[in-house]
């Protein structure tokens, strides 16, 4: 019988106290163990959680909506789902930072949730989202399977203004280097290009909100963009966008790493998280007020 949903939170927060120790121990098999069966619980308690969500199919044939086309391809267009706020905000952007795979600023995450997911997410709420979850972290530790969190500087370790990331995702991958935003844009355009290939291997269709990001990556890389085609071709925007890469990876990965390294000795696992207080909050601390 499958885990329920409960279940699968008590054995990822136990996975992770496990994977503290072994860091700790620096055991790297165990680490490497831990880590896989870390991926494996979050991928179980992704599918419980669509699961658990999943609406009641089972409609009339009269209740069926009419298919639309879409205006740029004459292709069936998914129908609209009215949004009733039926999904918490975090896991709205948990979503969308999941398809991104690299720490985003909250247009760019409303953008894209709204693209692939047909739902509203205003970004102006996601103001107070990173603080809310670094209390919660605070307060209860890993008891959730993840965080809203921030991206760290590579020089002073503190929340990169206007970037949110997963805590899932390790330290190296929230660093945000001088080469970092080139970077994580690709990585971007990777994730929205892969997304609309996994629709047309399920047989769903692709709205137009999805090609119209898709564009908005792909003017900006050479070589991935085709003027007189309808619409971008995502494996040539994939392609495109790791050639680029490729010229940047070695130098920002090192940076990236030295500073995680740095974070990994230097800071506590919430400021791991949610980063350093800068040095406006450390004197406010001090203080209790500013001069």
């Amino acid at each position: 019988m499958a885990a329920s949903l409960e279940e699968l939170e008590q054995r990822l927060s136990h996975l992770r106290t496990e994977l503290r120790g072994a860091v700790r121990a620096r055991d790297k098999a165990e680490t490497a163990r831990i880590r896989r069966a870390l991926r494996e619980a979050e991928a179980a308690w992704e599918h419980a959680l669509e699961t658990e969500a999943e609406p009641d199919t089972e409609a009339s044939p009269a209740e069926s909506p009419v298919p639309q086309t879409s205006a740029t391809t004459g292709a069936p267009r998914r129908t609209e789902r009215p949004t009733h706020g039926s999904i918490p905000i975090r896991e709205q952007v948990h979503q969308a930072l999941t398809l991104l795979g690299a720490p985003a600023a909250p247009k760019l995450i409303s953008s894209t949730y709204e693209a692939f997911f047909t739902e509203s997410l205003v970004a102006t709420k996601l103001a107070s989202l990173r603080r809310d979850e670094e209390r919660s972290f605070t307060a209860q530790g890993y008891a959730r399977p993840y965080y809203i969190c921030a991206a760290l500087t590579h020089d002073r370790l503190v929340p990169a203004r206007g970037l949110l990331a997963l805590s899932t995702w390790p330290v190296e991958r929230r660093i945000i280097g001088p080469l970092s935003p080139r970077a994580d844009f690709l990585t971007h355009a990777v994730g929205t290009a892969e997304q609309i290939q996994r629709l047309a291997t399920a047989g769903h269709p692709t709205p137009d909100a999805a090609w119209r990001l898709l564009r908005r990556f792909a003017l900006t890389i050479p070589g991935a963009y085709d003027a007189a085609a309808p619409e971008p071709d995502p494996a040539r925007v994939i392609a495109a966008a790791h050639a680029e890469a490729a010229v940047h990876q070695q130098e920002d990965d090192q940076q990236r790493q030295a500073a995680a390294q740095r974070a990994r000795t230097q800071l506590s696992d919430v400021q791991q998280l949610f980063g350093a207080a800068p040095m406006r909050d450390a004197l406010r601390d001090a203080s209790g007020t500013l001069s």
